[in-house]
């Protein structure tokens, strides 16, 4: 034993020896990853796995051992992970066609489950790509244009979202978010009939509003009309010479008060005079009561 400590190469080739068995025996899982410790292509147990609510570094990452040889680590992502949707062609109630551009977010919460239905995250993202874009177009096609304008559309992502879970869920996944990032029309015509029925569509809107204040008006001022009348025919069966005499001076103030200040403001119009005779009955309350 004592010879072969002596030899260089013998320690060279025990050293590299412990290293690979160490190096089989022993890793160290990072705090974003899940490890699924498999051995013969089973799957035995899981290191670091996903919590909601776990505080950072009290997930169990760190230094673990293992069987060597026998088992192996299948790395997979703690982190949110990514679904990007390619463009679709969405048909909405109003007959619009739609090009939209979507994403969702996703995490791994059972790595196990994911490891035995999928293997890994691309087969996971691969598996819900094409639901994802089915889950858009049948909520879309539910609805017209305008509802991805309003606040309906927060509503609508829920929708998506939670028919989107319930395949994650067979996969060992959880939706987290889904958004729409864009969703145009069709450059061109399909653009342009579009624009001109929204714009007809506001118009006619403008026409109906316009048409109940015009109705509104026109009962206020019928109404203030009546109420108007009402008021001089009650004065009159109260004092029919004052109410004569009331009347008279706003005539007076009407035709030589206005009238005269109008012809000093536009000294460029043509004067008008007025010739009555003392004894004319218009004049008469500058007669006096007798």
């Amino acid at each position: 034993m004592s010879g072969a400590l002596r030899n260089p190469i013998a320690l060279a080739v025990l050293a590299i020896i412990l290293l690979v068995l160490a190096g089989a025996t022993f890793a160290t899982v990072p705090e974003t990853k899940q490890a699924v410790i498999v051995r013969f292509g089973q799957p035995q147990r899981v290191i670091n796995p996903y919590r909601d609510g776990q505080s950072f570094g009290q997930t169990g990452a760190g230094l673990i051992a293992r069987y060597p040889f026998m088992e192996q680590i299948v790395w997979i992502d703690k982190r949110i992970l990514s679904i990007d949707m390619d463009r679709q062609q969405v048909l909405s109630t109003d007959q619009l066609r739609l090009q939209v551009d979507a994403f969702a977010r996703y995490r791994i919460v059972n790595p196990l489950q994911m490891y035995i239905t999928a293997k890994t995250e691309e087969n996971v993202s691969a598996q819900l790509k094409p639901i994802l874009g089915s889950a858009i177009r049948n909520e879309l096609g539910k609805r017209p244009f305008a509802s991805l304008l309003s606040p309906e559309r927060g509503q609508m992502m829920t929708n998506i979202r939670t028919a989107l879970n319930r395949v994650a869920a067979q996969y060992g996944a959880q939706i987290v978010d889904v958004r729409i990032k864009r969703a145009d029309l069709p450059e061109g015509t399909p653009l342009d009939s579009a624009f001109q029925r929204m714009r007809t569509a506001r118009q006619q809107e403008a026409g109906s509003i316009r048409a109940q204040g015009y109705k509104q008006a026109q009962i206020i001022k019928a109404e203030a009309d009546a109420e108007a009348a009402s008021t001089y025919a009650e004065a009159f069966g109260k004092d029919p010479d004052f109410y004569d005499f009331y009347r008279a001076m706003q005539s007076y103030e009407t035709t030589f008060v206005t009238g005269a200040q109008g012809q000093g403001q536009a000294q460029d119009q043509s004067r008008t005079n007025i010739i009555l005779s003392p004894e004319n009955d218009y004049l008469r309350e500058f007669r006096g009561r007798k």
